[in-house]
Parts: structure tokens; sequence; C-alpha cells
């Protein structure tokens, strides 16, 4: 029921839009292709740019290849049938229908240019993947254009009002997202776990329903200041990883509800392009900096998170400013409330951020290093302090790996087997299996290392295969005192680029304790898939 509202709901701001008159708007709209946001497009095809010569300056614009003389790839087999795409018209249903007609039976053959951008080109495409440039989180990623076209905007923009919304900047879309696991972890509840997002054992789950409000700025232009904001709020088991302490947690610390409510990222930009390369400064609410994964469903290669990324932070609420010095070298700095705790409860804390990434090879090789929390540390609401190195590496235009490792803390955390400690535990906030019993409290240390390998199989089709390492040395992160590892193999199939299935393969163990089904397994093997519908 709560998808269909949702769906209702995106429809309805759809038929609102075509209830406006707007007088006002003369100037001539650019084109979908020239809209400018952030590159990870979760549902436009974006076919990788093809190399071309550097600018004389880090700054210039750099147009889309020539496509004269190129030949139109088509995956239709030989001797079959083009379809031609339909025009939308009709009211707002019959275009949004036609819309998802067009993505699921047209056969793309446009050869026009490919967007302007700045910097390096992108190293991959999306579809398959579920980005183009390597990704880090505070800011759109600068120089480069966005092109997100999903059903609903294709509707609203083919309608009376559709020069406004194109002229406005502004989109909403969305997604439906749920998934299914058949695991050997069978006692009841969140069995799987510590393995996530798929954390009930043996279920189909409502994992999460998102609606994406935002105006993203212009990042490639270089002659004006440029705005955006994103509002994205979400529902569904997936909420229990995103909830931070003061906004919408009593659901989870309070009422510990299986689905709820949140708005992981709230936030306005503010884009400056002549300071350096170019400046975004992000106020808000916003998705932590660092990791290779994100808790948004389509930012990710697979169905399931990795260890590394589960237990690490998730939103920050504060300022952050990212600044590309040169199309090699990207800094970013940034103060915050901490880690998952809104600016207003006892577990905030003054938290400075400062990271910074190389590109080099022509753009496909990334080095980002990241300190993403950096205040006292001491044990509070997920007070962590992460120090994060992550690579990126291109071979060729069908392999490409990513490593991300991190080391993590909290000082004065709890002990749990000490009563004086455990009375000093806060509630959502695990403690310390410290070395001593009449220890109070401990330093409570882990590590982790992960790493992807993805191979493109096609334009609609990628292999995933993770391996992690993860160290919980005093067992603050997971509960358990143990070593894992996690080994993964995983398909992602889109039909169109509305549609995304990814299922996948996954054995974990725990070395030291029995973690899994309920804490009565070492190890854990689940076969799990979802699917995310995008409008």
């Amino acid at each position: 029921m709560k998808t269909l509202l949702l769906v209702f709901a995106a429809s309805g701001l759809g038929l609102l839009a075509e209830s406006q008159t707007v007088s006002t708007v003369t100037a001539e709209v650019s084109t979908e292709a020239e809209a400018s946001s952030q590159v990870s497009a979760f549902m436009a095809p974006k076919p990788a740019a093809s190399p071309v010569p550097a600018p004389a300056v880090p700054d210039a614009i750099i147009p889309g290849p020539d496509p004269v003389g190129s030949i139109p790839v088509s995956s239709a087999p030989p001797g079959a049938a083009t379809a031609a795409p339909v025009p939308l018209t009709g009211n707002f249903f019959a275009r949004f229908y036609k819309a998802y007609a067009n993505d699921w039976t047209t056969i793309s053959t446009d050869s026009g240019p490919a967007p302007a951008f700045r910097g390096y080109p992108a190293p991959e495409s999306d579809p398959p993947y579920p980005f183009t440039m390597w990704p880090y989180g505070g800011s759109p990623v600068i120089g480069q254009p966005f092109t997100q076209s999903g059903p609903l905007m294709e509707a609203l923009w083919s309608g009376p009002n559709g020069d406004w919304w194109k002229k406005s900047g502004i989109q909403i879309y969305g997604w439906l997202n749920g998934g299914m696991n058949v695991s050997t972890s069978k006692q009841g509840g969140y069995s799987n776990y510590p393995a996530t997002y798929a954390e009930r054992g043996n279920s189909v789950q409502l994992d999460q329903e998102v609606l994406y409000i935002e105006r993203q700025p212009d990042t490639v232009q270089t002659d004006h200041i440029d705005w955006g904001f994103r509002i994205s709020p979400i529902y569904g088991l997936d909420y229990r990883f995103t909830t931070a302490k003061g906004i919408f947690s009593n659901q989870l610390l309070g009422k510990n509800k299986e689905n709820g409510f949140d708005i992981p990222m709230a936030y306005f930009d503010l884009y400056l392009p002549h300071v350096a390369q170019g400046m975004n400064i992000r106020v808000g609410r916003y998705v932590s900096l660092p990791d290779i994964e994100a808790q948004l469903a389509p930012n990710n290669y697979t169905y399931s998170h990795s260890l590394t990324y589960t237990f690490d932070c998730y939103t920050q609420s504060g300022i952050n400013t990212t600044t590309m010095l040169s199309k090699h070298w990207l800094v970013q700095l940034g103060l915050s409330s901490g880690c998952d705790a809104a600016p207003w409860t006892s577990d905030a804390r003054a938290t400075v951020n400062a990271c910074l990434g190389y590109y080099t090879h022509g753009g496909g090789d990334n080095i980002y290093f990241c300190a993403n929390s950096i205040n006292n540390n001491k044990y509070a609401y997920n007070n962590l302090g992460a120090y994060y190195l992550t690579w990126y590496h291109k071979f060729n235009e069908r392999w490409h790996t990513d490593t991300e490792s991190w080391y993590q803390f909290e000082r004065n955390t709890p002990n749990v087997n000490n009563l004086i400690g455990q009375g000093l535990l806060e509630n959502g906030a695990n403690g310390a299996v410290c070395n001593q019993l009449y220890e109070v409290t401990c330093y409570a240390p882990e590590f982790a290392i992960l790493n992807y390998v993805e191979e493109k199989l096609g334009p609609k089709d990628y292999l995933s295969f993770r391996t992690e390492f993860f160290d919980d040395i005093k067992g603050q992160r997971t509960g358990f005192k143990t070593r894992y590892s996690e080994h993964l193999i995983g398909w992602g199939h889109w039909v169109g680029s509305t549609v995304l299935f990814r299922p996948e393969l996954r054995f974990d163990h725990a070395y030291d304790a029995r973690a899994y089904d309920n804490g009565n397994r070492h190890s854990q093997l689940m076969f799990a898939c979802d699917a995310i519908f995008f409008f």
C-alpha cells in the first residue's frame, strides 16, 4: 500500500504541475541533454565520453565527441526492426505510459553530440554501472553534466508547462525497490545480520521507496554563480540504516519499527565557478563523503552491502565545501555535528572532515583520502573517528576495480562485560568487549579492506566480484568480537534504463564468534535478488 501511495503521490505532483499557468517564461530553454545536474544519473542511458585532447587550460569546456562519420551502435540482432520513439502526446498519464514504452521498446540510434564537460571524460557509463565518474560525496561532480531524464520528467517536459520545468531545472523522480533472499540462516528476525540490507533471512522485503525533488547547479559553465537543492524522502526497511539521532529517530530507537520514514538528504548547494576551477558549498543533511557504496539503492553495484560499508558513518548535518583545484586535484573541507547525530541532540559534536582526491591516467585512476570525522571521538551515538583510503582503476573498456580501506575507532567505549560499564551504554550504540573484565571503558578500533572487480558484459549487463576482510577488534560495530570475510558474485541487468535486476550469491564467515543466524553460526550462504523500478 505504501508503494502504491508513493506512485500516486508522484503522479499527483505531475497533475498539479499540469494545472499551473506560467505566463512569465518567455526565454528559450535548453534541451534535456544540456540540463545541468549531478552525473550519477539513475535512469538515462549515458555512454561514456570518448577521450579527447586535453584543454589548454584546466577549466576549458570540452564539447562532446563529434558524431559525424560515426556508425550508430544498435543492440538489436541483425535484421531486427528498430522501433522509433513514440511522440509523448495526450494527457499526463498517456505521456507517462509512452515514456516507459519508449524506454522498453526503442533501440537508440542517437548519434547527436554528447554533453560538454570540463576536466577528464567520464571513465564509465550509466547504465550499466551506477555512476559515470568515480564517486565522491558532499557535492555534485564538478565539471560534469547531468543527463537525468526519468519517465515522470519526460511526461512533464512534454506537457503544457514543459518549458517552465526545463527552464527551472527542477526535477522530480525516484524509484521503488524491493528484494528477496534465501539463506542458510534459519532463525527468525534479522538472522542474516551482520549481512545487510537483506538482513531478514529467507524473506521478501520492502527495501526503499524513494522520491527525489531537486535542482542541480550547472558546474560545467564558468561564467555565473548557480544553486541547487535536494530533498529525498525514503520509506521502507532501509530507514534502519539512514537514521540519525534526533531526526525521526524515535521510529527506530524508541519503537524499533520494521519499516519507517526518513529524509537522509535535505540540503542546499551554492556553486562558485570562479574559486579555483569551481567550488560547491553544501549546507544541510547529506550522505557521508567517502565510500564506494551509498545508502540509495541505485548508487550500488549490488543489492546487499559490504560489511565495510554497513558499519561506518551514514549521514552528516553541517556545511561542506568541495573545490576542484585542477582536473587532477580535488579538496573537500567541512564542519558537521558528527556522524548520524542532529545538531540539536546531546550526542552532537563539532566535527571536521578533510578529504583529498587525485585523478591521473586520463581520469582512469583516482586516489581518494578522507578524514571523515575529526573530533574527540569519545563514546556517543556513532561518534566514530574514521580515516579512509580509496582507489579506483580502469583497466580497459571492459574491466575496472575499486578498493577501499578504513580505520575507525571510539574512545572510552563502555565494557559490555563490566557492570559499571553496562550502565554507561546508550540506546542504539554498541559497547565494546574489552580485554579485561575490570575495565569500565576501553579504546574500540576496527579495520576493513574491500575490493570490487567489475566486468562490463554489454550496455545493459555487468558482473560484480566482491571480496572483503573486516576486523571488529572489540566488537563495537557488529556486536561480535571477531574477524570476518565476505565473498560475493553478482549480476546487474537492465530493462531499458528504468528497471534493474541484481541477483547475487554471497558467502560470509566469522572466524572468532558465531555471529550469523542470531549468534548460532560462524558462516552463512545467501542468494539474494532485488529489483529497482524507476519513475
